[in-house]
């Protein structure tokens, strides 16, 4: 009887885990964009009132998600094909001469950029040589091949992400200790933040 319940409890154990290998992933994937839309649809929430009770208000679900996605794109449209140059670059002089203001603002417009503009950062994935002796390598991202304007002409930056976590840190480092990966910058990145666990396999011919 206690070998077949130990059985049993075995097999209900290594079940469960088997769901939660399946599970845990859609759920933290479904939890993450639902999170996402949720908050991006706050941004444009618009609440009215009802009609049967003045008092009583409420508000339609994702409304404000499309007017927010859709006020972005109109800017976008508005400052790509609308406004002329001259127009653009007078705003971005005015905000990146303020005090405070310009240091918000370039250092956000930059990271942006780095991700979804046409002079993305996080494209080339490198090692960077830590330790000779042994040998320690860190995996990141190729930010700067120039620090000419810190008088560091031999010297690279290279932004390397935590491990679980939406952080990383940058280093200067020397350009001979820095090795081009020939992989494609969202496997270095799923890599990286995922402590090395996270790597697709390689199909052989």
């Amino acid at each position: 009887m206690g070998n077949t319940v130990r059985y049993l409890f075995n097999r209900l154990a290594s079940y469960f885990l088997r769901g939660l290998v399946f599970i845990a992933p859609v759920g933290i994937t479904v939890l993450i964009l639902f999170s996402a839309f949720d908050f991006v649809d706050s941004l444009g929430r618009i609440q009215f009132e009802s009609w049967s009770d003045p008092n009583k208000k409420f508000f339609i679900p994702g409304l404000g998600f499309l007017i927010v996605v859709g006020g972005t794109a109109f800017i976008g449209l508005l400052f790509t094909r609308i406004l002329p140059f001259t127009i653009q670059n007078w705003l971005e002089e005015k905000l990146t001469n303020l005090p405070i203001v310009k240091i918000f603002y370039s250092a956000t417009k930059d990271l942006i950029s780095a991700f979804l503009g046409e002079k993305k950062k996080f494209t080339t994935g490198v090692l960077v040589t830590i330790n000779y002796h042994p040998v320690v390598k860190k995996m990141g991202f190729l930010t700067q091949e120039n620090l000419d304007i810190f008088n560091l002409p031999d010297m690279v930056s290279v932004y390397c992400p935590h491990g679980y976590a939406i952080s990383g840190q940058t280093f200067i480092v020397s350009r001979e200790n820095v090795e081009i990966l020939n992989v494609p910058s969202t496997e270095l990145m799923k890599m990286a933040i995922s402590g090395g666990v996270s790597i697709s396999e390689v199909k052989q011919p």
